[in-house]
């Protein structure tokens, strides 16, 4: 596996799911890691897993819909560890439902933790990765804004849609710094996939069917591993790309 020691990793909603994926893949891999989440308890215990396998990984409360929150963030996270070198966008509150069934509430939590929040964090991290030479930033999207059929993912295509046009222009506008810039749009076995599948069996049946490997993605060795090798050298000449780790399903060209 590429190995990224030294490097200094920051991953938020790392409380569980995809984010704890590559936040426990990173560490494995040599970077020192913040883990940030809303709740505390929840970053703290998983960065406790990660220590107690011998990662180097702290924990910080944040909720990613505030400004100062994520200021404070960042300078924590430069106060450990003396830098940022690698930044992975996770967190998300999702609003799902029909147009009429979203409220404007909902709909601009869903902007707010997404693409806001991502802006934000890009832009405060932006001069601390120029000023180490470059560094790489991981935004996450979804096959739901490419759906054959929107019904009830429109307003969470439209965050991640979003956040996908953001990818790109971080990638043209800071490429000269060695800013790497990637969206990721993975099929993970996280809490809110698997709570998806309990729910609608007969969708989730239909949407099996449509992953040519037929398996959702391990969290740290198909998610994970994936963006820890994204990092390395062999693979810096790419960006702003949109990376689909879906075994094969979503169609991005």
């Amino acid at each position: 596996m590429t190995q990224i020691t030294g490097k200094v990793a920051l991953v938020t909603g790392a409380g569980q799911g995809i984010g704890l994926g590559t936040a426990t893949a990173m560490a494995k891999a040599g970077a020192k890691v913040m883990l940030a989440g809303r709740t505390h308890a929840k970053v703290a215990e998983a960065a406790e897993q990660i220590a107690a396998h011998g990662g180097e990984a702290l924990a910080a409360a944040c909720d990613v819909c505030s400004v100062s929150d994520i200021d404070a963030l960042v300078e924590r996270t430069c106060a450990a560890f003396g830098g940022i070198d690698i930044l992975v966008n996770n967190a998300q509150q999702v609003p799902l439902g029909t147009l009429d069934q979203v409220t404007d509430e909902a709909f601009t939590a869903g902007f707010e933790s997404g693409p806001l929040a991502s802006f934000r964090l890009m832009k405060r991290v932006r001069p601390i990765m120029a000023a180490r030479g470059g560094g790489t930033i991981f935004n996450l999207a979804s096959s739901t804004g490419i759906r054959w059929d929107m019904t009830g993912y429109g307003a969470y295509a439209a965050v991640k849609q979003a956040t996908r046009s953001l990818t790109r222009a971080a990638a043209a506008e800071w490429g000269r710094e060695g800013i790497r810039v990637l969206t990721i749009a993975p099929h993970g076995e996280s809490p809110g996939l698997k709570g998806w599948i309990e729910n609608n069996p007969k969708e989730a049946e239909a949407f099996f069917r449509t992953i040519p490997l037929g398996r959702i993605g391990r969290l740290e060795e198909d998610i994970g591993q994936a963006l820890v090798a994204l990092c390395g050298a062999d693979l810096g000449y790419l960006t702003g790309a949109t990376i689909p780790l879906d075994g094969g399903q979503a169609n991005f060209d």
